[in-house]
């Protein structure tokens, strides 16, 4: 068996003169978290469309638990669960219809969805909302109720596409607790999001996207240590400016060379990517 849960090989994506994929690689290694970051427009979901079936790419190959995506998609699709970035449960079913209508989707016997229903509430802390509509959950019990759906099948790779979009900072915070204990499962978890604390919270991995194309990949620490991990941020002509430095030292020196009340910090992932592109993450 592959180590790579997914992977991708020259992957094309045009719409008409539109070229939203251009030659892209990728590969993510089973039971890993792997984050895909970069501004809207750059190709994320557009990859995600090509992996789970839902797009064709022009031109290139992507496979998804080792089975090729555009020649198989009834297999691969047995093998992940998707979670887009807007909910989309049904507001007139309950919480227990929800979760019993994709197992029958998925043609789970109806001992195996009740079993699996059960286990999955209790995961999600969701159990006693049970018999609730969907409509009078919260905005983070529903994305709950999302996730927990799209792993009823027991599939072995879960896409994540922007999945706290619309949380609160708290909400935010019991979803990464969720997604962690999803990985510890052994599931391995594909996350697109606009949030960089998130991807430097959660990812084993992460690979930056711009233009249809992967212009950077690494751990969070690997890619941050490219700049240097301390920052001091300097207001020059009604323009932010950031300075990167590889120890504390060379930072200090620089703060006492400039003699201002410039802000120091810590390098972040968003750095990276605005060194390179010229564009924030979130737009």
């Amino acid at each position: 068996m592959s180590d790579f849960a997914i992977k991708i090989e020259g992957l094309v994506k045009e719409f008409g003169s539109i070229r939203a994929l251009d030659g892209l690689d990728l590969e993510v290694k089973r039971s890993s978290i792997y984050g895909f970051l970069g501004p809207n427009g750059a190709g994320k979901t557009t990859t995600i469309r090509i992996l789970t079936g839902t797009t064709r790419p022009t031109s290139g190959k992507a496979h998804v638990a080792g089975i090729d995506v555009v020649k198989n998609p009834v297999a691969a699709k047995s093998n992940f669960g998707v979670v887009s970035q807007h909910i989309n449960v049904d507001a007139d079913l309950t919480v227990r219809e929800t979760m019993e209508l994709h197992g029958i989707l998925h043609g789970m016997a109806r001992k195996e969805r009740k079993e699996r229903i059960v286990e999955m509430l209790e995961f999600a802390q969701l159990d006693d909302r049970a018999n609730s509509l969907a409509r009078t959950l919260s905005g983070g019990m529903k994305r709950k109720l999302t996730i927990v759906r799209a792993l009823m099948h027991r599939p072995r790779i879960l896409f994540l596409d922007e999945p706290t979009t619309g949380l609160d900072a708290a909400a935010r915070r019991r979803m990464w607790d969720l997604v962690r204990s999803i990985n510890n499962d052994g599931v391995t978890v594909f996350l697109t999001t606009h949030y960089i604390e998130e991807a430097e919270a959660l990812c084993d991995r992460v690979g930056i996207i711009h233009e249809g194309a992967l212009i950077d990949e690494g751990t969070p620490r690997e890619l941050i240590d490219k700049l240097g991990p301390f920052a001091v941020d300097s207001l020059e002509n009604e323009k932010t400016v950031s300075n990167y430095f590889d120890t504390r030292e060379e930072m200090v020196a620089f703060l006492e060379k400039s003699g201002t009340q410039d802000q120091s910090r810590a390098t972040n992932l968003e750095d990276l990517f605005l060194k390179m592109t010229g564009k924030r993450v979130k737009q």
